[in-house]
């Protein structure tokens, strides 16, 4: 139980680490949740402060997912069913840290780069698949929040049908985070519906 306790707090501290703001109040003093879309991820990042605060705050929030899944790896002596649970435990927390962080006033992103760190951490593989259909979807259509619908709604089906994982533990997590990833997109979906939601194209200078 204290296992489970300390790994839940420190996956949510990691998590609250509010990498778009950081580093927008770092490198340009200003906070993104002011500007654009008035969300504390990589994409309105890019849109606001540039392709450099972007990457950075991209490679931050995956680094936060992957990290906080990687401690239980190394961390704790239970068997491998224990270490699994673990690490799935730490990537709801991390992801809940990124949406709710601790250190900016409990206003997040949405967590797609941290969703994506947590699954590089637990399934590789799975994390391949997912970001080729973000690629695919997004380089086809230049919508960022449509790649990141069709790879979060691809997370289960892939899970389940293409890797055939049998772990409970692992097919509730990837439904859950599926899901969530999505129901955090419900204004892009709406604009999308719309005709509204704004593209990006980031081999445009």
């Amino acid at each position: 139980m204290i296992e489970f306790i300390v790994f839940s707090l420190s996956a949510y501290l990691l998590g609250s680490i509010p990498s778009a703001v950081w580093v927008g109040k770092a490198l340009h003093g200003i906070d993104v949740r002011e500007h654009g879309s008035k969300n504390a991820g990589a994409t309105n990042t890019f849109r606001v402060l540039g392709k450099k605060a972007g990457i950075i705050v991209l490679l931050m929030d995956v680094l936060k997912g992957v990290a906080a899944v990687f401690l239980p790896r190394f961390l704790s002596e239970g068997n491998e069913e224990h270490i699994i649970q673990l690490e799935l435990l730490a990537g709801v927390f991390v992801f809940l840290g990124h949406l709710f962080p601790l250190f900016a006033g409990f206003r997040g992103g949405k967590g797609v780069a941290t969703s994506l760190g947590i699954i590089i951490g637990i399934h590789p593989p799975a994390a391949g698949v997912c970001f080729l259909v973000f690629l695919i979807v997004f380089i086809s259509t230049h919508y960022v929040s449509l790649g990141a619908i069709a790879a979060s709604f691809c997370f289960p089906f892939v899970v389940i049908l293409v890797f055939q994982e049998h772990s409970p533990y692992l097919v509730v997590f990837s439904i859950v985070i599926g899901i969530t990833v999505i129901a955090t997109h419900k204004k892009n979906i709406q604009r999308l519906v719309q005709g509204q939601e704004n593209k990006m194209n980031l081999f445009k200078k």
